[in-house]
């Protein structure tokens, strides 16, 4: 039994074909039509639709010649764009007659739906197109033209680029082969490729129709690609708002396949997904947020989604853990990502302050957010809060494991007591965050990041550090190994290293070896040092949004902290000298 089963089925006969239609959801909602691609057929959007039948009337249907649907006869000539257009034209008038409807394609689905919103007969009847791993192949053509007219050694790498990844283009438009391979050996194998190498997971999905469906679904390269490239048109404009979702990891196109789009589209809204090429499957929650949010941003009447800040289109809607939020650089960095449109859970001991943080990051842009109070160093707490997250929210996509505590004295004043203490917090906090919902991501197997917020003290010894120190050079190694072990998987993990920020951590770090009153002097005085150096938490936050964007290993962010680093691997023996001068505190 598939999700697809209990949808409501009809056949829509239309150039010379029979298209087996399914509908699930309330008919008197919008209408959501799902295009599929190649090889598949519509079972591909099965987990996708059925997230968002709740809120719409989801229509999914056979492509001619896959799945269910008939094939023309003959097949050359049968699958061109303007009789796909014809298509889905009948489709759109058998389900949704007097309303136009949110289109959704992915790969040649998405191909073709670029045809049908860029063309004049279809206006009027599309509301929006949200479009995933599937150019246009007029805005393709002038994509090549421009860069064969005006090569530059970027421009010639991006062909050759984009080249490289086409080669099953190539293979496709030669006589027979595609069909006898698909028909015998690739066939059977395919839903074992797709699982080793995209990571999709079993279940409906390929479905049997698979090599009669990949064999016939060859004449879409051959009836369009040479000519369209050839001759593109100079009007394909799109006539409706569109969404763009590009798959960094896809294989077989380049993301800078769709630079200039804008000056096709009038209303873009870009989204860029870490996950690879068939993300109706892998992603099938992130795609149906996304599609939600810009299906009821465009009933609404507004032309982009509440998300505008820098990153928008990397972490719109996605899940965002952050501990120690309560203030100072777990505080920024909740609302770097709220502003970026992620969903955000502050997390910290202080109720208050994560309420506040939470509360802040909904007014700042986050879609939603929660506050959640726990002692990372309690590790049936943290448990706990891994469980009620997955269950609640979802599972994170970006965990930062911010919150820390400060300690300060020689090595000899610190008591075993100061050791746990700090080692608790700082590095088992750490641990615990990564050992809970890193693997809820590994799981999930769609990809994720982790931030663990070590110092630059983890690699510049000091004689007024040496438990602060040990903990975040601790958290540095954590974060070398995880990274490692966790890359097969999709899921990026940096080292934050910030020196001398401007947070209350000095106000509340421990000074060992003094009475209450000297400790409470060296705190103001080590707060008026942090405060007139001045460099504040957000420009760390910024820098925690850049590293998971470009999945950075270890990310010094002060120039005392860059310099550090430096010295730590071209001149340490300067760095041991330096640990041997008291701090004048």
């Amino acid at each position: 039994m598939t999700v697809l089963d209990g949808a409501r089925e009809r056949w829509v006969r239309t150039g010379g074909v029979e298209l087996c239609v399914a509908e699930l959801g309330d008919p008197r909602r919008p209408t959501v039509v799902l295009v599929h691609g190649y090889p598949d057929s519509k079972e591909v959007w099965s987990e996708v639709a059925a997230r968002l039948a709740g809120a719409f009337h989801v229509v999914l249907y056979d492509v001619r010649g896959h799945g269910r649907s008939t094939a023309p006869s003959p097949l050359r000539g049968g699958f061109t764009l303007e009789k796909l257009t014809d298509d889905f034209l009948a489709v759109a008038d058998a389900v949704s007659p007097d309303r136009p409807v949110h289109l959704v394609g992915h790969d040649w689905g998405s191909v073709q739906s670029w045809e049908f919103v860029t063309v004049k007969r279809t206006e009027g009847r599309i509301a929006s197109f949200t479009s995933m791993s599937g150019p246009s192949l007029d805005h393709f053509g002038h994509w090549i033209n421009k860069r064969l007219r005006r090569p530059t050694p970027r421009r010639v790498g991006q062909l050759l680029g984009q080249g490289a990844k086409s080669w099953y283009v190539y293979l496709l438009h030669t006589p027979v082969l595609p069909e006898l391979a698909w028909r015998g050996p690739l066939g059977k194998r395919w839903p074992g490729i797709l699982e080793r190498v995209e990571k999709v997971p079993g279940g409906d999905y390929p479905t049997a129709s698979l090599p009669s469906d990949a064999a016939h679904g060859a004449w879409l390269y051959r009836d369009n690609v040479r000519p369209r490239l050839r001759r593109p048109r100079e009007d394909a404009y799109a006539h409706a708002p569109v969404q763009l979702v590009t798959p960094l990891g896809d294989a077989f196109l380049s993301e800078r396949l769709y630079d200039g789009l804008e000056l096709w589209v009038p209303h873009l809204t870009r989204r860029t997904l870490p996950a690879k090429h068939w993300v109706p499957r892998t992603r099938p929650d992130r795609l149906a947020d996304w599609i939600t949010e810009f299906v009821t941003v465009t009933e609404d009447g507004r032309s982009g989604t509440a998300a505008n800040g820098k990153h928008a289109d990397r972490f719109g809607g996605q899940l965002v853990l952050v501990t120690g939020a309560g203030n100072g650089i777990g505080r920024a960095t909740a609302f770097a990502f709220a502003e970026a449109g992620a969903r955000v859970v502050a997390v910290d001991r202080d109720a208050e302050a994560a309420a506040r943080t939470a509360e802040l990051s909904r007014l700042i842009g986050a879609p939603d957010a929660w506050a959640e109070t726990v002692d990372v160093s309690d590790e049936q707490a943290m448990e706990k809060l891994a469980a009620r997250v997955a269950a609640e929210y979802g599972i994170v996509d970006v965990l930062v494991n911010n919150a820390g505590i400060g300690l300060s004295g020689s090595f000899f004043d610190t008591t075993p007591e100061d050791w746990k203490k700090v080692l608790d917090v700082n590095l088992w906090g750490v641990i615990h965050g990564c050992r809970l919902f890193g693997r809820q991501m590994a799981e999930r197997g769609q990809g994720g990041h982790i931030v663990n917020t070590a110092s630059a003290a983890a690699f510049q010894p000091s004689r007024a550090l040496p438990a602060y120190g040990t903990s975040k050079a601790a958290v540095l190694m954590l974060s070398e190994c995880l990274r490692a072990e966790l890359a097969d998987q999709g899921i990026g993990v940096t080292a934050i290293c910030p020196g001398l920020v401007n947070t209350n951590i000095t106000s509340t770090a421990h000074f060992v070896g003094m009475d209450a009153e000297e400790e409470k002097r060296r705190q103001r005085r080590t707060a008026r040092l942090y405060g007139a150096r001045n460099y504040p938490p957000e420009k760390v936050a910024d820098a925690v949004l850049e590293a998971v964007v470009h999945n950075r290993a270890v990310v010094p962010v002060t120039p005392e902290a860059r310099g550090a680093h430096l010295m730590s691997r071209f001149a340490p023996r300067v760095l041991r000298r330096l640990a041997r001068v008291n701090p004048p505190l």
